[in-house]
């Protein structure tokens, strides 16, 4: 909820989200005007395809549109084509500024120039490079704090809670 008490939902998933995604950008809109939402996010599958049409739809229809995306996060480096890479881990970030869109727009033509294995991925060091201007969410199951919570890693998951607050 935002100061108004409104909810704004920052992980969506629209038809530009490869084989994960259903919701229209228009109907997506629609329904968050029709909610009294003030604004809302696009955070497709590393990807934003959907980005300039969302945008335009979401100012024409007084919603503030929040750009972001699920970006795919090697385990370990971007640069490594194994089997231990074939499932990396979920992070959703969003631009807070220009300086964040530019960032996030480097960082998936990066995640397909240098990191594709299966995925277009990303990985710390790109994330320290090009972090500025982004805010990090830790996604769903597959994101890399969840995971390690949920296999039993508590003092891991705190330690690189503390690495992303510093970023």
């Amino acid at each position: 909820m935002n100061q108004t008490g409104h909810f704004v939902h920052l992980h969506n998933h629209t038809e530009f989200s490869m084989l994960d995604g259903l919701l229209r950008i228009e109907e997506m809109v629609q329904k968050a005007v029709e909610f009294k939402m003030p604004a809302l996010a696009i955070t497709d599958h590393g990807n934003m395809f959907g980005a300039v049409e969302f945008y335009q739809k979401a100012i024409k229809a007084k919603l503030k549109p929040i750009i972001g995306c699920e970006m795919y996060l090697a385990k370990e480096s971007r640069l490594i084509r194994d089997k231990t890479e074939t499932s990396p881990y979920h992070l959703v970030l969003l631009c807070v500024n220009d300086q964040g869109y530019k960032n996030l727009c480097q960082l998936i033509t990066l995640s397909y120039l240098e990191g594709f294995y299966y995925k277009p991925r990303v990985d710390r060091e790109l994330l320290e490079k090009y972090g500025s201007g982004l805010i990090g969410l830790s996604a769903c199951l597959h994101g890399e704090i969840p995971m390690m919570l949920l296999s039993g890693k508590e003092a891991l998951a705190g330690k690189r809670i503390r690495w992303y607050q510093e970023l």
